[in-house]
């Protein structure tokens, strides 16, 4: 069995085969539970507790750190690239692909220039730097317009992701400020700008209301129905003429499938996605099989509908793909439990069984459920001591913009 990507799908197939065995092919030799990075972002966890090894998660899997980069169904055999041992090839019997997806932009001047995506732990950690590194600029500046300028930040994307990093980095500059007396009258701005008509909209509408009144009353800018223009590293435009000095934008506009896809030969829908069957089999091909962000998946329970991206429903494909793998396939079919979210520190909403919870109660179940969901004991103690520790110390502020970044030996 041989498994094409490491993340939340990927990782979860080879798990659960158990015994069974797989051989994992992954550039990273982690899973990145995604929905903690914005508190990985904020210091409220440690990046490296948001992580679980894939040779922890998945003790009978082997694990080869590369990439897929072809594919030849005639002879079931796979070419992988890695960073150490070359290039080679791998056959295989069956073909789990779960390559994920990326960022996905549009064309928008000086967007790859000078904006900041949230997609990976990489991500996180550069935005961290990134917003410290904003504060000390500030401190910095004898121009109180200038300091403000460095005290903006715009979000472009309304989606979990977009809300969830904006409002712990929110919280991350509120602690911040108390070593910053300088900048206790320079005015912060925090703008979140979405194409859709309305912030978060998977969620009911009463919750992601409730989610725009809360962060409006920490002065958050909401812009819906708006785009970004343009972006010059000093100035982001936005569609409806506003202007905005800012030195940080964010991208949190939705995802796309892994564009590697393109190279296998593999039927894809419109949006680059995998086409595969009720069972997970990739449509008309032998021996292939396809979930997570990188597949257009049916589900059963809501005909006519595709599966969303999310890690809940990549959980969920894995458990029974894994089950399809080593008995008679059965039709993929899962009914969404619920839906939660964090607004930062004690405030967040859930949409659980039909019961909907925000404030405290909702924080409280989004970090719940995520616990229950993070694989390995020992990582779920490592959260709960941090989560623990954030309630009596402020947030670290230290910015390690040098970390992996060593200096030459001259």
């Amino acid at each position: 069995m041989l498994v094409a990507g490491g993340g939340f799908a990927g990782a979860y197939v080879a798990r659960l085969l158990g015994r069974a065995g797989a051989t994992i092919v992954s550039p990273e030799n982690f899973m990145l539970y995604t929905p903690l990075l914005p508190e990985a972002a904020s210091g409220t966890l440690e990046p490296r507790h948001t992580v679980v090894p894939l040779r922890q998660m998945c003790p009978h899997a082997d694990l080869l750190l590369g990439r897929v980069t072809a594919l030849d169904e005639e002879t079931r055999v796979v070419h992988v690239e890695t960073p150490d041992a070359g290039e080679f090839d791998v056959a295989y019997q069956q073909l789990v692909v779960a390559l994920g997806a990326v960022p996905r932009t549009f064309p928008v001047p000086g967007l790859g220039e000078h904006g900041l995506g949230f997609k990976d732990l990489a991500d996180a950690i550069a935005l961290r730097n990134r917003v410290l590194r904003e504060l000390e600029a500030a401190a910095a500046e004898t121009d109180r317009d200038e300091a403000a300028c460095h005290l903006a930040f715009v979000f472009v994307g309304a989606g979990y992701a977009g809300v969830e990093a904006l409002a712990e980095l929110a919280d991350l500059v509120a602690d911040a400020l108390r070593w910053y007396p300088g900048l206790r009258d320079v005015p912060q701005r925090w703008v979140l700008v979405d194409a859709a008509p309305k912030i978060l909209s998977e969620i009911p509408t009463r919750l992601g209301e409730y989610a725009a009144r809360e962060l409006a009353g920490r002065g958050v800018e909401i812009h819906v129905g708006t785009t970004l223009e343009s972006f010059d590293g000093r100035e982001a435009v936005l569609s409806n003429g506003l202007r905005i000095r800012t030195h940080t934008l964010v991208w949190t506009a939705g995802v796309k499938a892994s564009p590697l896809l393109e190279r296998f030969g593999l039927p894809l829908d419109e949006r680059g996605r995998v086409r595969v069957d009720p069972f997970l089999r990739v449509e008309g091909r032998e021996g292939l099989w396809s979930l997570g962000d990188c597949a257009a998946v049916p589900n059963a329970a809501t005909p006519g509908r595709l599966d969303p991206p999310t890690c809940q429903h990549a959980l969920r494909q894995a458990r029974r793909l894994a089950k399809n793998l080593v008995a008679e396939p059965q039709p993929y079919a899962y009914r969404m439990l619920g839906q939660v979210a964090t607004l930062g520190r004690y405030k967040g909403i859930a949409d659980v069984l039909g019961l909907r919870l925000r404030g405290f109660p909702g924080w409280w179940v989004t970090r719940s459920y995520h616990l229950i969901q993070l694989p390995l004991l020992t990582r779920k103690l490592r959260v709960v001591v941090d989560w623990t520790t954030s309630l009596f110390f402020r947030r670290d502020i230290a910015e390690l913009s040098g970390l992996g970044h060593p200096r030459r030996l001259d």
